[in-house]
């Protein structure tokens, strides 16, 4: 496939979460290539078209078409792409490269094995997830080894020690560096670990019912209201991920059937659920038959076509009854239970297979329209930088981000910058502090899809050069105040003033510019305390000062009659002032 192919093929998919599989045809076999996960899977399906790696160019050279599954929660995506992968083997999936913002939990291969959590499992390891709240897992770990005494410390700590460390002190370790407990008892430990990871609980919740009981009975409210909160975490903390596709009661494999008529032509969409877990789904097109009632009458011609040489489910659901008596019948008398659920887990598994029948495409939005402007996959992450300060003082930059055009406050960041009169040189500064946390993988977000920075032609240079000595690359561009330029690497763009994608740009720039500000007025106003000490300057005064002159050395600077000036500042405080500083 080309890229015109890929874009193509990409603007018919819908932007719900889901799976993707680039497919290669040779006459009537097919194999699947690649298997990847996606938030919005047009977007990600698009991305391809310009593809960041010679090995994935490579595979998009290769496929002669896309498959897609549309799922309910990314958590679901995230389950169906492990199981493909399993099952398929796909060439081009050598390892998991999209994960970067599911963290796994891993027990290392050593005699006392280390608890952590990582995005780069050892290959000996034993790991767990990936999991899609990194604070949830964080909370985990901690109670497992403030209960379980599980090391957590690098081999150069846990090596020739003499004496236990903090860890030890604060009841998160065992000790076994220094033989404070035995290999065997250890290894019981580990294995509470594995068996609630692997499902079980109360090997966790348990203890800390029983502590927060303690606290309780003791008094100790704060503690017990500590191990409340971890005990709600980690009963949460299994049921989060994938509650839509676990199969009903004790059933062991289900079939979800659901079917979409558009005119003379008809899909049939067929989940598959095994164990508990959605493990495979396939999409069936066939001639829409005539009637009133087509969907069912599609139905009860799909039930005996499809299941005529295939070993039949121990369910079956249905978005509708099939019309034929006789399907029904022979669907009971082979012990399959057929039901149309309406609500609860079973209604749930019917709509994520309604999803994937109708494969809806959606409308453009400012995203697309901001997407479609500047020659981009769709920016559904924006994260806008500023930079304030006061004549090169109390130097500060914000990094806001923006997720489906709302701001998104937990993925808020703001820094404190070199104390220096140079715009460009801070927004240089800022930007390759974020990309260095990106790369070394020191910051817990996704990478966005877009950086916006406030400013022209100067800072998105800054921005850029931070950028190429780097290596994050990610697409940036600027917005100039003045007139409301948008200003590219390739030129500047003056978009209409109602443009939605423009006004999107100026709320990602507004709130990055509000952030900064902010931050910047609350630096200033606590490192800049010499002022309190002169008598007759209080804290208004002294707000007014500063945003008269911008800094204590400005103050410092300024003459007697300046300092009057200021509405509160007299003679004798302004002598005051010079002297005092």
């Amino acid at each position: 496939m080309d890229a015109s192919s890929v874009r193509e093929r990409a603007d018919a998919l819908p932007r719900d979460p889901g799976i993707y599989q680039f497919l290669e045809r040779d006459g009537d076999t097919e194999s699947v290539l690649y298997v990847g996960k996606a938030v919005n899977i047009r977007d990600r399906v698009r991305s391809y078209a310009d593809p960041r790696s010679q090995r994935i160019r490579k595979m998009v050279r290769r496929a002669d078409a896309i498959d897609i599954a549309v799922t309910d929660t990314e958590t679901q995506a995230l389950l169906l792409e492990a199981n493909l992968i399993k099952r398929h083997q796909p060439r081009y999936n050598v390892r998991l490269k999209d994960d970067k913002s599911y963290p796994l939990v891993q027990l290392t291969d050593h005699a006392y094995p280390r608890i952590e959590i990582t995005r780069d499992p050892d290959d000996a390891a034993t790991v767990f997830g990936p999991y899609t709240r990194k604070d949830a897992v964080e909370t985990v770990v901690k109670a497992l080894r403030a209960t379980y005494g599980l090391r957590g410390c690098s081999d150069y700590k846990f090596e020739g020690r003499d004496r236990p460390c903090l860890d030890h002190e604060m009841g998160l370790c065992s000790a076994p560096c220094v033989d404070a407990i035995d290999e065997a008892a250890y290894s019981e430990d580990i294995q509470s670990a594995i068996r609630f990871f692997e499902g079980e609980t109360g090997v966790l919740a348990e203890p800390l019912e029983r502590e927060m009981e303690a606290a309780a009975q003791q008094a100790e409210f704060e503690r017990a209201a500590n191990a409340r909160d971890r005990l709600e975490v980690v009963e949460a903390f299994h049921g989060g991920g994938g509650e839509a596709v676990s199969s009903p009661g004790h059933r062991r494999e289900v079939d979800v059937l659901a079917a979409v008529v558009n005119g003379d032509s008809a899909t049939v969409a067929r989940l598959h659920a095994s164990g508990g877990q959605l493990v495979d789904r396939t999409r069936h097109r066939l001639d829409a038959p005539e009637g009133e009632d087509r969907v069912a009458t599609l139905l009860s011609a799909f039930l005996t076509q499809y299941y005529a040489e295939r070993e039949l489910p121990d369910a079956i659901l249905l978005a509708e009854r099939p019309d034929d008596p006789d399907v029904l019948e022979w669907l009971d008398a082979a012990g399959v239970e057929v039901s149309v659920p309406g609500a609860g887990r079973e209604g749930k598994l019917v709509e994520l297979a309604l999803k994937n029948a109708r494969n809806e495409v959606g409308r453009d939005d400012e995203i697309g329209a901001l997407a479609d402007a500047l020659s981009i996959p769709r920016p559904e992450r924006i994260e806008g930088f500023d930079v304030s300060h006061a004549h090169g003082k109390a130097v500060v930059g914000s990094d806001v981000c923006f997720v489906g055009g709302s701001p998104e406050k937990s993925g808020y960041r703001r820094k404190k910058l070199t104390e220096r009169n140079d715009d460009y040189a801070n927004m240089r500064e800022l930007v390759r502090w974020r990309a260095e946390r990106a790369i070394e993988g020191r910051d817990d977000r996704p990478d966005p899809d877009l950086l916006l920075i406030d400013g022209g032609e100067g800072q998105l240079g800054a921005a850029l050069d931070a950028l190429a000595e780097t290596g994050w690359d990610i697409p940036c561009i600027g917005i100039a105040k003045a007139e409301e330029l948008v200003i590219t690497e390739s030129g500047v763009e003056n978009w209409n003033e109602s443009a939605p994608h423009l006004h999107l740009l100026q709320r990602v720039r507004d709130e990055s510019h509000r952030f900064a500000v902010q931050y910047h007025q609350s630096i200033r106003d606590d490192v800049k305390t010499a002022l309190d000490e002169v008598s007759g300057v209080g804290a208004e005064t002294r707000k007014r000062l500063l945003r008269r002159f911008g800094s204590v050395d400005a103050v410092r600077e300024a003459s007697e009659d300046d300092l009057q000036d200021v509405s509160g500042v007299g003679e004798k405080t302004a002598e005051r002032i010079l002297r005092r500083l």
